[in-house]
């Protein structure tokens, strides 16, 4: 299995009316979050219905071949793969396996090495919590948090997000401390797409680990945060505490 037929078969499926749609709701024009990007038209049911057939077969050597493409679905082919190949290695029989955990860290490394083609917010929304946030909760020792604080501190608004976006993982697995730090560390970002990621993890935070941790997050920082992220983060409290949160 080759990249270049991948994207052969992804091209014959060109769907202009789609297109249109897609570049619209994903903001390409001029001075908007997606600038740029280029769309075949494809429905995601139908890029996961190409992954589910080539993940497998497909080297990891061929998927840079699938990142660098100019075609957002292309794009979001590679990094399915990529998480399924990466799934794959983090079962109960291979989580300590040596040879799966050298698959792991191969495959997260090309994940962060490419991270930069990630450059829309579903890119990162589907392959941030799956890779990196998957390998923080099986992995999560020395280096970590460098990782991410390095992501955090990059100028680029994907990276920042795949460092907000990863911690849904992290949370759901009981851990709340990525999700607050990185919470922390974005609070004041200027750009709407991670007032949203921030308020969405915070919701997250709370939801599986702990409400009275969202709660004592809010009562330190309700006052400097945008209005978007509280409405997110409160988003699963009852009316009332929602209308309390919003007066402060």
């Amino acid at each position: 299995m080759k990249a270049e037929d991948i994207i052969q078969y992804m091209e014959a499926l060109y769907n202009e009316e789609q297109r249109q749609a897609m570049m619209r709701f994903f903001r390409t024009g001029p001075g908007e979050y997606g600038e740029g990007d280029e769309f075949l038209g494809l429905k995601v049911p139908q890029t996961r219905d190409v992954v589910r057939h080539v993940w497998n077969e497909l080297p990891l050597s061929e998927v840079p071949q699938l990142l660098v493409s100019p075609w957002h679905e292309v794009r979001l082919c590679g990094l399915l793969v990529l998480v399924e190949k990466f799934e794959r290695t983090c079962t109960k029989r291979l989580a300590h396996h040596p040879e799966a955990r050298r698959q792991r860290e191969d495959i997260l490394a090309m994940y962060l090495h490419y991270a930069h083609r990630a450059n829309n917010w579903d890119l990162v929304d589907m392959s941030a919590a799956k890779i990196l946030g998957r390998w923080l909760v099986m992995e999560g020792g020395v280096g970590c948090e460098a990782l991410l604080d390095n992501l955090a501190a990059s100028h680029d608004l994907w990276l920042q997000r795949i460092s907000m976006v990863c911690t849904w993982t992290t949370s759901r697995a009981g851990d709340p401390s990525w999700c607050l730090r990185m919470a922390e560390r974005h609070l004041r970002h200027p750009h709407d797409l991670m007032h949203k990621a921030v308020g969405w993890m915070l919701r997250e935070m709370g939801k599986h680990v702990s409400m009275d941790l969202l709660r004592d997050f809010l009562r330190r920082h309700v006052h400097e945060m945008y209005r978007t992220t509280l409405r997110y983060a409160i988003e699963r409290m009852s009316a009332d505490e929602r209308r309390y949160w919003m007066g402060l």
